[in-house]
């Protein structure tokens, strides 16, 4: 399965605990095409953000039983990134003014 980088990561996900990871562990939470593999998902972080990447670990959340008055459905289902950066690496841009 081919993707264009800019459709393997869809946005970053800004959250308390990504935050902790962030300061803690080098490592920066995206929320990313469910069909993409871990290896996809590093080479388009490395080409977006030009940094190293040491590691990718992934979760996949299914999507939810919701109601609003009468109707009811689905939220779709959703890939979670956590993308640990090399250690000699800076942190991309948008995680660094939090």
């Amino acid at each position: 399965m081919n993707l264009d980088v800019y459709k393997v990561i869809r946005r970053p996900i800004i959250t308390e605990k990504g935050l902790g990871v962030k300061e803690t562990q080098r490592t920066v939470v995206f929320e990313v095409a469910v069909g993409a593999t871990k290896t996809q998902i590093k080479e388009a972080v490395q080409q977006i953000f030009k940094v190293k990447v040491d590691a990718v670990r992934t979760a996949i959340f299914h999507g939810k039983f919701r109601r609003r008055g009468r109707s009811e459905g689905h939220r779709r289902d959703w890939k979670k990134a956590y993308v640990r950066l090399a250690k000699d690496e800076k942190m991309i841009e948008y995680a660094e003014n939090l």
